[in-house]
Formats: C-alpha cells, sequence, structure tokens
C-alpha cells in the first residue's frame, strides 16, 4: 500500500515537473510575442506582462516537488559530507521532518489567503482586472504537493532500500 503511494506521489511530482516546464516555456513565447508587439508594431501590450509573471511564479511553487524528488534543489552539503550511515540518514530525517512542517504551514496559509481572494472577489489592479485567486491556486497546488513529496521523503529515509 505504502509502495503505490510512493509511485503515485513521485508521478505526480514527475508531472507537476513537465507542467512546470510547459509554463516556463509559455512564459517565454509571450514574452517574444510582447517583444515583437512593442518594437515591431508599435502595438501596447496589456495582457502579456501578467502571464508571465503569474505563469512564471506558478512553475516555481508547481515545479517544486520535482525539483525534491530528483535532489536538484542548491544544498550545503559541508555535514552531509563529514557524516556517514545512520548519522547522514538521522540528518536528512530532521531536514525533512522540518520541510514537511514548513510546506504543511505554508499550505494552510497559502489555502486561506486563496479562499480570501475566491470569497472577497479580489482582482489584480491593472486594466485587465485578472481574478487573484487564479494565480494563488498553483501556490497552494504546488505546497500541498511538495508536503507529499517531502512525506515520501520522509518514508524512504526510514525504510531504506524499501522504495528504490
Amino acid at each position: 500500500m505504502l509502495r503505490c503511494f510512493v509511485a503515485a506521489v513521485e508521478r505526480l511530482s514527475r508531472g507537476a515537473g513537465v507542467l512546470a516546464a510547459f509554463l516556463l516555456i509559455v512564459a517565454m513565447v509571450v514574452v517574444c510575442q510582447m517583444i515583437f508587439m512593442r518594437y515591431v508594431f508599435r502595438a501596447p501590450t496589456s495582457w502579456q506582462t501578467e502571464v508571465v509573471v503569474f505563469s512564471a511564479t506558478a512553475a516555481i511553487f508547481i515545479g517544486a516537488p520535482y525539483v525534491l524528488l530528483t535532489r536538484g534543489h542548491v544544498g550545503v552539503e559541508v555535514i552531509e559530507l563529514l557524516l556517514r550511515g545512520a548519522a547522514l540518514r538521522r540528518l536528512n530525517l530532521v531536514a525533512s521532518v522540518l520541510g514537511l512542517a514548513f510546506c504543511l504551514v505554508m499550505a494552510v496559509a497559502s489555502a486561506m489567503y486563496w479562499y480570501a481572494a475566491w470569497d472577497g472577489g479580489w482582482t489584480t489592479p491593472t486594466i485587465d482586472a485578472i481574478s487573484l485567486w487564479i494565480p494563488l491556486a498553483p501556490m497552494v497546488l504546488g505546497f500541498i504537493l511538495l508536503s507529499l513529496q517531502y512525506l515520501v521523503e520522509i518514508l524512504k529515509i526510514c525504510s531504506p532500500g524499501e522504495y528504490a
């Protein structure tokens, strides 16, 4: 049962990584289109800036679980290089539990913020007046997925070799 959970969460994290890459491609294409419209046709751009900012920000939050899964994050490994075996596992366990706690708090806080934006009808202060719950949703999703990936990391640390 836990093996299926681990596999499902890792598939979700990989899918989130693909979605994050797609969002970055969207941002890049819209930036190119914005530059083309502005400097070739001298046409004003209104929606492009928000699309770029929101899609790039969504990519950061949604892509975070994939980064954790692949150990792609930036870290200081000085202490890890000095430790071996059980001590290194304990350090990784403490770091993962702290990461999980932080992500759970942020998931709840961002969900509350998302709900306030949705319930209050908040919009961006631009001419397009985009509903703010839309760009806030990836933050909630990202922290939920990151919490799940941290839970999987904890399971892997507690049972080395079981989920390889």
